[in-house]
């Protein structure tokens, strides 16, 4: 295998595997089911197969700025990426809901400045985001929801 796909295999596992890390760590049944949520809130089986998906892109994309040397969408793909992690544990483990509406805000800030950063240097990039920031900012309104709710 070349090296340009063992660094592909390396984004992957760092976002995919970083992504199963953390959802696996995380206890969502009792105190999340004992919210009070919106209508639009997705079953529960729907985010395991979102996240997974939207993980496979992230990586990619992450390997895509990497191969382009493109700095500053590198930088905003680390950030993105360290900002997702955070928001599981502040959400679900502290159950923090506003600062966990704040961590997202800013997730959602820096997914717009890596679609930013890569919108006419590298489409496969910028296109694997677009249903990331679609989904996260869907998500960003459900906490924003749950907050409000209770």
């Amino acid at each position: 295998m070349s090296r340009k796909y063992g660094v592909l295999a390396l984004f992957l596992v760092v976002s995919v595997g970083g992504g199963l890390l953390i959802g696996s760590q995380t206890q969502t049944a009792g105190w999340y089911r004992s919210l009070r949520k919106p209508a639009f809130t997705p079953p529960d089986l729907a985010f395991p197969i979102a996240w997974t998906i939207l993980y496979v892109l992230i990586g990619f994309a992450g390997w895509r700025v990497w191969r382009s040397r493109n700095r500053p969408a590198l930088a905003a793909w680390a950030g993105q990426l360290a900002l997702n992690f955070a928001w599981t544990p502040v959400f679900f483990v502290a159950h923090a809901i506003l600062p966990a509406l704040a961590v997202i805000l800013t997730l959602l800030g820096t997914i717009f400045g890596f679609l930013a950063t890569t919108a006419s240097r590298d489409r496969a990039a910028f296109w694997s985001f677009v249903p990331y920031a679609l989904w996260v900012a869907y998500a960003t309104l459900l906490n924003a929801s749950i907050w409000w709710l209770n």
